[in-house]
């Protein structure tokens, strides 16, 4: 297959960063789509030379729809709900929208339709998540082609050592977390691995694997103590407290 060939609608607008392919689903079945002029119908492929016009419905539709950035607490999954533990979902209720939010949003419970994460954040693991109704967010943040860093402070221990660390791990050992450690049969992308304090490493990563962190660690004989994501792309978790939320502004991008 080559660039030039024919592909799905609904992939086309989400190559081209209109919406979600569901989304364009969705729009496609209400008519809300027109190829060359005329309604497309559902499952029509389209080439680079074709033009697409989205209804100004559809546009408002997507207007409405939000991104919140939650200060993750440990205990709660980023998905759906595990072994008694709740959805990190559960805790975007007004009485926890953080105070400091400048958004001008209004909480409504229409925000909560749809609304999922859009990347993990593991069970004993706090800091920034994002929850999104949109799916060009989504896509972004944890498409097959995305390069967003994510940024976490992470405390550890060396065997028996738990105090100043840094002195008593190798500088060799510093070097495989940077680049050379393979998770699932696959080599990790490098990342960036520096001291933060003598307990604390500072992880810059662009992939996310399933507990990434606390496995590249054990590989290298450190054990995570404790992990905290501070940042995702351009966004920084900043001074969002633990359990509470704030909407995206809306001069922020990832």
């Amino acid at each position: 297959m080559t660039a030039a060939d024919p592909i799905r609608l609904n992939k086309r607008m989400a190559d081209l960063g209109l919406c979600s392919r569901r989304e364009a689903d969705a729009w496609i079945e209400q008519g809300w789509v027109k190829v060359n002029g005329q309604v497309a119908p559902m499952g029509l492929k389209v080439g680079p030379q074709d033009r697409i016009e989205v209804d100004r419905r559809a546009q408002g539709q997507q207007a409405q729809q939000v991104t919140i950035l939650l200060h993750k607490p440990v205990g709660y999954v980023s998905g759906q709900a595990e072994d008694g533990h709740p959805p990190a979902v559960t805790l975007v209720q007004p009485r926890n929208h953080w105070r400091g939010d400048a958004s001008r949003t209004r909480f409504a419970p229409q925000q909560l339709r749809g609304l999922a994460p859009a990347g993990r954040l593991d069970i004993d693991s706090v800091g920034l998540l994002v929850l999104t109704q949109d799916g060009r967010v989504a896509r972004r943040l944890i498409g097959e082609d995305s390069d967003i860093e994510k940024e976490y402070l992470v405390r550890v221990s060396f065997g028996n050592v738990a105090a100043n660390v840094q002195a008593a791990f190798p500088r060799e050992q510093l070097a495989r977390l940077r680049h050379g450690l393979a998770l699932d049969g696959q080599p990790l992308r490098p990342a960036r691995v520096d001291w933060q304090n003598p307990e604390q490493l500072r992880f810059v990563l662009t992939e996310g694997k399933k507990r990434q962190i606390r496995r590249m660690c054990e590989l290298v004989g450190l054990k995570v103590v404790g992990l905290k994501r501070i940042r995702i792309g351009r966004v920084m978790l900043g001074q969002l407290p633990q359990g509470q939320w704030r909407y995206l502004g809306a001069d922020e991008r990832f």
